[in-house]
């Protein structure tokens, strides 16, 4: 297969999908929720796509993939580590464990490590207030972790 055709397969199942479900009532956020799964995130290039076949400006895809935490408009690691921000976990240390673990990963809030395997990322309440401070990878939830050692144990988990 041709680096040309591999790169044109993403967008031709992408065309396939909107061609699927163009037609069904209010179809962008299910077109945008398989559109991310095919490529990972959603840069403008694809945007812009999805624009030009369904024949919709730009800008209303950008402003729903702008509004919904759910969609990235940059890659996003293998897991997701959120750090919980709600009162009780800001208030027993949540600011210090999101320095941690950003140092510990190298990597500000908010962006993706270099090896692509976390994104971090704030969030008001996970509801494990109990265990605060709290940060959540994928299902698991990690609640009083006060020490650099005890955030490197953790991390090491996920390979």
């Amino acid at each position: 297969m041709s680096p040309d055709t591999q790169l044109k397969q993403p967008y031709q199942r992408l065309r396939e999908v909107i061609e699927e479900r163009k037609n069904l009532r209010n179809p962008l956020i299910e077109i945008l929720r398989i559109a991310q799964e095919i490529f990972g995130y959603l840069p403008i290039e694809v945007q812009e796509f999805i624009a030009a076949e369904m024949n919709i400006p730009v800008s209303k895809i950008y402003g729903v993939v702008t509004f919904y935490n759910f969609f990235s408009m940059k890659p996003r690691g293998k897991y997701t580590l959120n750090i919980c921000m709600g009162t009780a976990c800001y208030v027993k240390g949540a600011p210090k464990l999101a320095q941690m673990i950003s140092d510990v990963l190298d990597t500000p809030m908010g962006e993706t490590t270099e090896d692509g395997r976390f994104t971090l990322s704030a969030v008001r309440c996970v509801g494990a207030c109990s265990l605060a401070p709290v940060f959540v990878i994928g299902e698991d939830t990690f609640g009083r972790v006060e020490t650099k050692d005890q955030v490197e144990k953790v991390l090491a988990q996920y390979k």
